[in-house]
This record gives C-alpha cells, sequence and structure tokens, in this order.
C-alpha cells in the first residue's frame, strides 16, 4: 500500500469530539445508530484519581450522542458501569470498539477487577498500589451485546480472551480490534503480556477468531504477529481489496520516525503481518480548524468511523501539555475529517 491516512486529513473541529469536565475521558469508538444518530462509546474515571494509572481501578465505559460525526458528543448514559469487585470486569471497563453487525451492537472492551477497597477522594494512587498491581494483571478481554444502540446490554459471564499459561498471552489480554468478515465470523487482533517471574514481559499483539461474535474464540498464532523489535500497541484493523490493513501506535517511533506516531501494517491472512511500504500513518502533529498546528502530547486509540463502505472520519483519545501521561491537565477524544480520496482505505 502506497497511501497515508495524514494524505486524507482535514481539519480537525476544535469544538469537536466529546470531553468532559470532571473526568478523563479516552478511547473514542463511533457507530451510526438504528437513529441515524452518531454515538461514541468511551472510557471515563474522574479527575481526582490521577489520569495513569486511576484507568486501572476506576474506568468506566459511557455512551455519548452527536447528529454529526464531527460532534460534539454529548454524555448519554453508562454502559458498563462498576457492578462488584466478583466480577472478572467488576472494577473497571476500558477500551471500547463499538461494532454495528446487522440489527445487532457489539461492545468489545477491556474488563478487570480486584479485592480491595475502592479508592476514596484525597487518596494516593499510583503504580506501586495493591489495587493498581492486582487490576493490571486481571486485564482481560470481554464483550457486551444489544439489539439497540441505546441497549440493554448483555455481558458475557467469562471474558471471550483468558490468558493461557506458559504463552505469551499468560499475564493479561487488552485492547481488543476486531474485524468482521464476509461470513459473519470474527478476526481479533489483541495485546498482550506475559509473566516473566512475579512481574510482566514487553507489550505484544496476538490473533484469534470466532465463527460467530458470540462464539468461542481461538488464538490462531502461537506467536506475536510482530517480533520484539516492533513495539506496536493501539492496534485497529479492517478488511481491504487484498486481506486486512492495521494501523497502530509506534511506542519508540522506529518504525514511522516518530515517537507515539501512527504506523501502518498489511496482512494476507491476519495472522501474517509486515510494515507497509508508506509506514508512518498518521502524526501526533495535527492542523486544527483555526489554523493552528498543534503537537498533541498523547494521540492514541485511533478508530477509523466507516460509512458505505468509506472511511470518513478518524477519532484519537489525546492529551493536552508536553507529552506523557503524568503531564496532562486535559483529555478527550478527538475527530479529524477524512477527504473522499480514500481509495486505498475502502473496506471490502
Amino acid at each position: 500500500m502506497s497511501w497515508s491516512l495524514m494524505d486524507r486529513m482535514l481539519p480537525a473541529p476544535v469544538g469537536g469530539g466529546f470531553r468532559m469536565e470532571h473526568w478523563w475521558v479516552w478511547c473514542g469508538s463511533v457507530v451510526r445508530g438504528e437513529d441515524g444518530r452518531y454515538h461514541m462509546f468511551a472510557s471515563r474515571w474522574p479527575k481526582w484519581l490521577p489520569m495513569h494509572p486511576g484507568w486501572l481501578i476506576r474506568s468506566e465505559i459511557v455512551r455519548a450522542v452527536s447528529d454529526t460525526p464531527e460532534g460534539p458528543y454529548t454524555y448519554a448514559e453508562t454502559v458498563l458501569p462498576a457492578r462488584g469487585a466478583e466480577y472478572w470486569d467488576g472494577r473497571s471497563t476500558h477500551n471500547p470498539h463499538i461494532i454495528r453487525q446487522g440489527n445487532q451492537y457489539l461492545l468489545y472492551y477491556m474488563g478487570s477487577t480486584h479485592p480491595f477497597a475502592e479508592a476514596e477522594p484525597g487518596e494516593t494512587v499510583d503504580m506501586d498500589d495493591c489495587r493498581v498491581i492486582a487490576a493490571r494483571a486481571a486485564k482481560r478481554v470481554g464483550l457486551a451485546v444489544a439489539d439497540s444502540v441505546l441497549g440493554p446490554w448483555k455481558r458475557m459471564d467469562a471474558p471471550i480472551l483468558p490468558v493461557r499459561p506458559g504463552k505469551f498471552d499468560s499475564y493479561l489480554t487488552s485492547n481488543p480490534a476486531p474485524c468482521i468478515r464476509e461470513d459473519g465470523s470474527v478476526l481479533l487482533i489483541y495485546k498482550a503480556r506475559k509473566y516473566e517471574g512475579h512481574t510482566y514481559g514487553k507489550m505484544t499483539l496476538g490473533a484469534a477468531e470466532a465463527d460467530w461474535a458470540e462464539g468461542r474464540y481461538r488464538v490462531i498464532s502461537e506467536q506475536p504477529l510482530f517480533p520484539p523489535d516492533v513495539h506496536v500497541e493501539d492496534p485497529f484493523i479492517w478488511r481491504t481489496g487484498h486481506g486486512y490493513a492495521m494501523i497502530a501506535k509506534d511506542m519508540e517511533g522506529h518504525l514511522c520516525g516518530e515517537k507515539h506516531g501512527g504506523i501502518l501494517a498489511v496482512s494476507d491472512n491476519g495472522t501474517e503481518w509486515k510494515l507497509a511500504d508508506r509506514r508512518k500513518a498518521y502524526s501526533r502533529k495535527i492542523l486544527w480548524d483555526d489554523g493552528q498546528e498543534r503537537v498533541m502530547g498523547s494521540f492514541e486509540r485511533p478508530f477509523l468511523l466507516f460509512q458505505d463502505g468509506r472511511p470518513t472520519h478518524m477519532f484519537a483519545a489525546v492529551a493536552d501539555g508536553p507529552g506523557g501521561f503524568r503531564q496532562a491537565e486535559n483529555t478527550w477524544n478527538m475527530v479529524i475529517p477524512l477527504s473522499a480520496d480514500v481509495d486505498g482505505l475502502m473496506e471490502d
């Protein structure tokens, strides 16, 4: 593939996207509902917690609504709230990815739990907190389904991607990136970590599949999709005329030339991936519709909204500040309209 998303990006609306006062907002994923409106499924957690690692213990998935893809989106409801430490996803829901398949809505997400008391305002929460340590190790990919974008949502009783002892995904699974195949089966790319002693190793990507969305998911690649020196996360995948394409965040910048910029990878079968000829897909430097160009402190969780087989908008979780979660004062989900010249990005 010779295209780049950057070639198709139009100025981002300053007043678009979704943000909430007093909340950290992340992980925007958008679908057009049966009502003709646009529904963003996002994660949020209170600002009295640190942005990182507060999401691990208090994130919840919410739905926000707009009449246009650009927004602004208005909070409508909390879709997957906390439901108790005894549930596998009882303390935190995060990483939402919404898909409409026929008359059904599929909400893939990461869930987690821990057995300790809830954090309260005024408490210090850091990476050494027992709640954070337990919640990180309990991260799993799950699925909720509904017949309406308004719900009600049925959560699965167990994760669809549990960990596997001795494998590259023995510690956690998260960041689901699903793709519905033409026959209704599902290809699911996910992030994983492996137990290394009492701690965890580097993040990797794996691939699983299911015959149908609510069916049993089977890991189909016993090795990570990329070697250790290809350090990426936040995948988003779609079908193309030649197989599959993926955009993901370049963690160090060794692949696309920009730390936390985006890479493009392609695959014929969903399990064997290679970087595209033009491997840089997007940048943290954004042109806004006020004429200003700004480098975002964070630009993560990329999501493409496809309409009539074409990607029309790109969404991303962004933060202000010089860079890094701990230096952000505000986070929100932004939207970038894409030009119509997107033949290289079309779905089958």
